[in-house]
């Protein structure tokens, strides 16, 4: 995740409709035989790694991340949750790269590198940003280089070596809205994040809508904000 964004969020992340509905999405899409080791990779704050600890779906975690200040260690209900700034090799059955991959030129070297320190039935979720005609001042305050299909996401996690085996877009319901608002918008220069507090009923609303989507989204492969990514080591 992003800790540009958490910090527009601060408290409210927790209950905020994105963050919460895309933790919740993630917990739809876990292979069912991993993810009782995590290896969080850009975690940021540790944010879906403290969601699935929390909720019992994981028994340990590991973020890493390049911007750490310093090694630590932390527990959620009694299991341990490590934050490091880089990792030799790696015991997770279940990698996660939330959002991570539009932030770095080369994509697939990084997919790839973490694959490789990981064991053979390791798999991996991810998501990315959909779709490059949605590019906004919003990719640019967080130093995006890119947006994703689901073509061109299964084309990145191949040249990394790993097989795709369920790929969807999320966020299809509030899709129409967003295109909407992005490019019919004024032409004049914009700041920061998209993403902000809403007023506690639009928050309710918006989880309520995309918490409906949730039931249907393995079978949308038409559009949506996020791709979302099953795969697993070649």
């Amino acid at each position: 995740m992003d800790l540009k964004e958490e910090s527009i969020l601060g408290g409210d992340i927790d209950s905020h409709w994105y963050y919460l509905s895309k933790a919740r999405a993630l917990s739809s899409c876990l292979p069912r035989s991993t993810g009782n080791k995590v290896l969080d990779v850009g975690a940021g704050s540790g944010f879906f790694s403290r969601w699935l600890l929390s909720h019992g779906l994981a028994d340990e975690a590991t973020c890493v991340d390049t911007g750490y200040a310093s090694d630590c260690d932390e527990e959620i209900d009694a299991k341990p949750l490590r934050f490091r700034r880089e990792i030799a090799t790696s015991d997770a059955d279940l990698l996660l790269l939330m959002d991570v991959l539009e932030h770095v030129e080369d994509d697939a070297g990084l997919l790839r590198t973490y694959l490789d320190k990981a064991p053979p039935q390791a798999q991996a979720v991810i998501t990315v940003p959909a779709f490059q005609f949605l590019w906004s001042h919003h990719d640019v305050f967080l130093e995006h280089h890119r947006r994703y299909t689901l073509k061109t996401l299964s084309r990145v996690v191949e040249r990394a070596g790993a097989v795709p085996l369920r790929m969807h877009y999320y966020y299809g319901t509030i899709f129409p809205l967003v295109v909407a608002l992005r490019l019919l918008r004024p032409k004049r220069r914009a700041d920061g994040s998209d993403l902000r507090r809403e007023p506690p009923p639009v928050n309710a609303a918006l989880l309520a809508i995309c918490g409906l989507e949730r039931r249907v989204m393995a079978a949308n492969r038409l559009a949506g904000l996020s791709v979302f990514c099953v795969c697993r080591k070649r």
